[in-house]
């Protein structure tokens, strides 16, 4: 048994947050958001529209889409660092909305990589036999943890959620998993609830998201090169054989650098950034989705995913792409 994806959409809020509105509330400027970080716009849900709301908008698309039936549900994992509340679950209020009456769930919080970590879930789930048809999401409503004073969080940050359908002999299996943490840096990006230390670091407790971007880019940069080889080389994988290397989209320029490193073209990557900012979990599921409706992501296809963010946590996989 070799789990796959049967199917995938995604789906974001219709309101438009651009750099140039951003220019009317705080000090910056269109050319200086897009020469920094790539990004021209992003989507911002609405004040009683939240993270579960875009789980299920996005179920219900791929349904529509796939004409397939999502009742049978036995399994949902919402990969977030939004979740409506902190209990109930966004993953049980998904399960009751699409009348998956028998559905285990549980969310899933691994930040920027919560996707990956979905899809590596589900496979093993699907694979030990237990389960046969489970819904993998990345959702976020990171405009609801943003300070809009802050001009250097309040720039990067979007709305939007994606969604897999994983099942056994799924169409587009998915090959070899990478995953990795290194916690001792969790600090230097941090989006607090209850503690205000992280590893005996002091954290800004206002419930918004805070970084250190020097730090985090430079190990986004030098840990995912490492790793996106990593996973090509388990494959048994080269450069040439990758149709599309989809990373977390966190920043154009740590997209260039990595591509730089690796020595993988620009032009075989794909993001969700310039028009919906960083979605975190969501980015990967909204790109790929993007490159599927403008076709470019063809059947056969080699898809080389790479999640990674707060934690500092990553997750890595190879995708046979025959949806």
């Amino acid at each position: 048994m070799n789990a796959g994806i049967s199917a995938l959409s995604a789906f974001a809020p219709d309101k438009i947050l651009s750099n140039s509105d951003l220019e009317t509330t705080i000090e910056t400027s269109d050319e200086w958001i897009r020469k920094r970080t790539g990004i021209q716009e992003r989507r911002i849900s609405d004040e009683n529209q939240f993270t579960s709301d875009l789980c299920v908008s996005a179920a219900k698309k791929m349904a529509e889409e796939s004409g397939i039936s999502l009742s049978d549900v036995d399994f949902v994992i919402v990969g977030t660092i939004t979740p409506d509340q902190v209990m109930p679950s966004v993953a049980s209020k998904v399960q009751h909305a699409l009348g998956a009456n028998h559905a285990g769930t549980m969310d899933l919080t691994a930040a920027c990589a919560g996707f990956g970590y979905g899809l590596i879930i589900a496979k093993a789930l699907i694979e030990s036999g237990m389960y046969k048809k489970i819904l993998v999401f990345g959702a976020e409503t990171l405009s609801k943890a943003v300070d809009y004073s802050d001009r250097t969080t309040c720039i990067l940050f979007g709305d939007g959620a994606g969604v897999a359908l994983v099942e056994p002999e799924g169409k587009s299996k998915i090959l070899t998993t990478t995953t990795g943490t290194n916690g001792s840096e969790g600090h230097n990006l941090t989006l607090s609830n209850l503690g205000d230390k992280v590893n005996g670091v002091d954290i800004i407790t206002d419930r918004n998201i805070h970084q250190d971007g020097r730090k985090v880019f430079k190990w986004a940069v030098e840990t995912i090169s490492k790793v996106a080889k990593e996973t090509m080389e388990n494959a048994g994988l080269t450069i040439d054989d990758i149709d599309w290397f989809i990373p977390h989209s966190a920043n154009l320029r740590i997209i260039e650098a990595i591509c730089k490193n690796t020595g993988i073209p620009a032009e075989k990557t794909l993001e969700s950034l310039v028009n919906f900012g960083n979605t975190s979990s969501a980015s990967i599921p909204l790109a790929l989705n993007q490159g599927i409706e403008k076709g470019k992501v063809k059947k056969g296809d080699k898809l080389l995913l790479i999640g990674f963010g707060g934690g500092l946590t990553y997750a890595g996989l190879i995708v046979d792409w025959n949806g």
